[in-house]
């Protein structure tokens, strides 16, 4: 689960600052952000059993009433720049803290599906617009110095956002709450999200922001507070920047050109969903039911699974620029397929359900530091700079659409291990990674240490 890299303004010449208190706001702001961003993803997966009991769910309506999280947040991806340049990032986010809030509130006290569904779609909306806004803030407010740190900060926190709704799921299942605990499971959330909703009150806007507002004698206050000392240099340096946006904004994306870009973002983003990943994140509890656990051995080892998606997440990161993105997708690819090709072995029947988490945890793995670690990067690489924000819109549209089909197709087709075509979603995903091996190997172009500038050659070259 990634957020897109956002590169935003000019960094050339700036010194290195102390993390100032207005900074450090921020940066709490922005973690919260992305830990309500995993949080809200994954914290359904320890309450599908109670609500498909407690709402006499059937397949289909189990499946539509998870999903639904994920047509609000493909909806809030696209949706939520617009607002964001019409009243500033923070503010905007103000709206998704107050949708979070809205989400867990409803989901507490739902009194059937579609109470339900309509929750899930506001914590969608807000996960989406803090996917694009949460970077997007913390990119324009940080100095050059810090800006990678605090970016990947936010997407850590979505892994760690993760790691604490199972854990939370875990503990509370623990409390023998009976018929309500799936209530106090997704009701918990509204703790941090009225404390994201609060943050954000006591942080400044966004300099950046301010200057193509016109407010540039509060944008340079902002400068002052966050540590920058060159206030007057700065500004210049974001003027600059601003101008030459939006003389390249009506660029097209969708030209014989960009073709090529075009391609590889959504053949990244597609195959990023296609090998099971959120379907694992939203039924990893059920999984392992199916599979012959019981409940709390179910929540256990899910929490277990978000250790080490937090552990291979930070090795990831840790290795990008060193290893090259190709190299990590292949492998990473060729690690999924095996791990999808035994789990499919073992729901056939053919295996034994106890060597099912070592093989997911491998799966995860894999994922964390191959397409996790490589999609948003690889995407904010390979667009021409007039089209680079187009691009990433696109790879992540094309990132929640893939999540909607693969994680409503997956509840339709999963049957507990040893039945008849039990083992037929983890085949479709393994099949998608010798597929994706294939794509990569092919058409893929190796972009570590190109020049942004050069990037559109090589990019043909290949």
């Amino acid at each position: 689960m990634s957020i897109p890299i956002v590169e935003s303004g000019p960094v050339a010449g700036e010194e290195k600052v102390r993390i100032s208190p207005a900074l450090l706001g921020a940066t709490m702001a922005g973690a919260l952000g992305g830990l309500l961003f995993g949080f809200d993803t994954a914290v359904i997966s320890g309450c599908q059993a109670q609500l498909q009991q407690v709402f006499a769910l059937s397949t289909n309506e189990q499946a539509f009433m998870t999903a639904s999280a994920l047509i609000g947040a493909t909806v809030g991806s696209l949706a939520a720049a617009r607002p964001g340049d019409r009243w500033g990032r923070r503010d905007t986010l103000k709206v998704a803290a107050a949708f979070y809030l809205l989400c867990a509130i409803g989901c507490a006290f739902a009194n059937g599906l579609w109470m339900m569904v309509i929750a899930r779609i506001l914590g969608g909306l807000a996960v989406g617009a803090t996917s694009v806004l949460c970077p997007m803030y913390l990119a324009e407010i940080a100095p050059a110095s810090w800006r990678g740190r605090l970016v990947a900060c936010f997407q850590v926190n979505i892994v760690i956002g993760v790691l604490v709704a199972y854990l939370s799921n875990l503990l509370i299942g623990k409390m023998d709450l009976g018929d309500v605990e799936w209530r106090w499971k997704l009701g918990v959330q509204a703790l941090p999200s009225l404390a994201f909703l609060i943050c954000l009150f006591f942080i400044p806007r966004s300099p950046r922001w301010l200057m193509m507002t016109g407010k540039e004698e509060e944008a340079a206050k902002v400068l002052g507070r966050i540590g920058v000392s060159n206030i007057t240099g700065q500004m210049s340096a974001i003027r600059e920047s601003i101008h030459a946006e939006g003389s390249s904004r009506s660029a097209p994306l969708f030209v014989a050109a960009h073709a090529k870009p075009v391609f590889l973002a959504i053949a990244v983003a597609m195959f990023n969903q296609l090998g099971g990943i959120n379907a694992l994140w939203y039924y990893a509890d059920p999984i392992f039911a199916m599979a012959g656990f019981n409940k709390e051995q179910s929540a256990f080892q899910t929490f277990l699974l978000s250790v080490v998606n937090l552990v291979a997440t930070l090795v990831g990161m840790a290795i990008i620029d060193k290893a090259g993105r190709k190299p990590l997708l292949i492998w990473g690819t060729v690690g999924c397929g095996l791990a999808l090709a035994m789990v499919t072995w073992i729901f056939s029947g053919g295996g034994n359900g106890s060597m099912l988490f070592w093989l997911l945890g491998g799966f995860v793995i894999c994922h964390a530091f191959g397409q996790g670690a490589v999609i948003w990067v690889f995407i904010s690489e390979i667009f021409p700079t007039e089209v680079r924000s187009k691009g990433q819109t696109l790879g992540s549209f094309t990132h929640w659409f893939m999540a909607i089909v693969t994680t409503y197709g997956f509840r339709l087709v999963a049957k507990p291990l040893g039945e008849s075509g039990a083992g037929l979603p983890f085949a479709f995903f393994a099949a998608m990674m010798l597929v994706q091996l294939f794509v990569v190997a092919r058409y893929f172009p190796e972009t570590k240490r190109v020049a942004l500038e050069e990037m559109d050659k090589k990019i043909k070259a290949n």
